[in-house]
């Protein structure tokens, strides 16, 4: 449950406040991560709150198959039910609530 961060400090390079235990994954934009349980769906995420470090508003991720990201937001794609959470700049991928992804094959992301 330990995890080792470094570099700018609030580009994410300070994570000795986590809680890593149970983590399957480990996710990042330029300036920020996320750390994911699948099996419990909880997750954390730090560094610049504009470039995804702030996941709070989404507390549960369980059935979250795949996470993707853009150079400044996140995407964590459910592709049994086809819906997804986005967040980080809203204008570079952050936002995709109107978005069905239901039957989609392959994510493509930019950086």
């Amino acid at each position: 449950g330990e995890a080792q961060c470094w570099g700018y400090t609030d580009g994410g390079g300070s994570c000795h406040w986590g809680h890593f235990e149970n983590v399957t994954d480990v996710y990042s934009t330029i300036s920020a991560f996320m750390a994911l349980d699948k099996n419990s769906g909880e997750a954390q995420c730090w560094g610049w709150w504009s470039f995804g470090g702030s996941c709070n508003r989404r507390r549960n991720f369980l059935g979250v198959t795949d996470v993707y990201s853009t150079r400044y937001a996140f995407m964590a794609l459910d592709r049994n039910s086809g819906k997804a959470q986005c967040w980080g700049d809203y204008d570079q991928g952050g936002n995709c609530d109107d978005i069905d992804f239901l039957g989609v094959t392959d994510v493509y992301s930019t950086s």
